[in-house]
């Protein structure tokens, strides 16, 4: 690894289910993390990142008072501490999909709860306690809101009235016969800074750098390269044909008649499209991995 250097910046991986996402993004974008199976303070190829392995819940609240320079974590867990960060990026990646992660009240299916009105007086575990307290005030309704340690789905309709929980797809809240009476957040994670570390120029310039890489890394999610040699009278056949971020790079080829072709192209569409361009003549045709694309 390479040497120390004086300028260092203190960044927090969220500790938990974004820990693996958050890693393989950074590595996209051309920072190797290692993480032993036991530390919190992993390293990495980038002598001026110090890096902390911190829970997702508590990374808004570290850099709030001045313990890390920036972190990662979603909208929801910073949510609380907005008015004292600096919102550097919105980084569009989750646990397991691309979408983002919805805050739901839900309640059994054959619950009388059928509008968040509906919860004055009763009971609701979560573990996002604060979020859950919001909302609640934002529409006037006096509720027991208890910390749920996890497994909230099950704590329905024995133990409370209704829970607020996190989910992706919706998959667990139908398996549980579990059903969603409102959504109080939508979030996706977000690059965070303190007011501090936004202040200092070499800090604010190695942070916008660090986003840059991160969103070209997003960026060329599900993306390939696609590179072919056609013949030159089949051009204007290709480009209708293909679905493109922009028109295609195209350069004459020392044989007379050909050109070469390339191209950025969703991954899903190369296997549809690949046959039809052999049917339009094109040769040597490759396609291959990106890691960033800057727009």
């Amino acid at each position: 690894m390479a040497e120390s250097t004086e300028n260092t910046l203190k960044l927090a991986i969220p500790k938990g289910s974004l820990e693996g996402p958050t890693i393989d993004l950074l590595e996209k974008a051309g920072y190797e993390v290692y993480v032993s199976s036991r530390g919190l303070r992993p390293a990495s190829n980038d002598s001026e990142l110090d890096l902390y392995l911190i829970r997702a819940q508590e990374v808004a609240r570290y850099i709030d008072q001045g313990f890390i320079d920036c972190g990662i974590t979603g909208l929801d867990w910073a949510s609380e501490f907005a008015d004292n960060l600096v919102d550097l990026a919105e980084l569009p990646y989750s646990r397991a999909t691309p979408r983002p992660t919805h805050w739901v009240l839900v309640v059994p299916e054959d619950s009388a709860i059928r509008k968040p009105e509906d919860l004055q007086g009763k009971r609701i575990a979560t573990e996002g306690v604060a979020i859950t307290k919001r909302y609640l005030e934002s529409k006037g309704i006096q509720a027991e809101v208890e910390f749920s340690w996890g497994a909230t789905e099950v704590k329905v309709p024995d133990l409370v009235d209704a829970i607020v929980d996190v989910t992706e797809t919706g998959s667990s809240i139908r398996a549980n016969k579990l059903r969603i009476v409102d959504t109080l957040l939508t979030s996706f994670p977000h690059f965070y800074a303190s007011k501090a570390a936004a202040a200092d120029p070499w800090k604010k310039q190695k942070m916008e750098r660090l986003t840059l890489l991160l969103k070209a890394a997003l960026e060329a999610r599900d993306k390939v390269g696609l590179k072919m040699n056609l013949p030159e009278d089949k051009l204007p056949a290709l480009l209708e044909l293909l679905p493109a971020m922009r028109r295609p790079t195209v350069s004459k080829l020392s044989e007379d008649g050909w050109v070469a072709v390339e191209t950025v192209i969703g991954e899903k569409v190369v296997r549809d499209i690949i046959p039809t361009l052999k049917e339009l003549g094109a040769e040597g045709i490759i396609e291959y991995p990106l890691n960033k694309i800057v727009p």
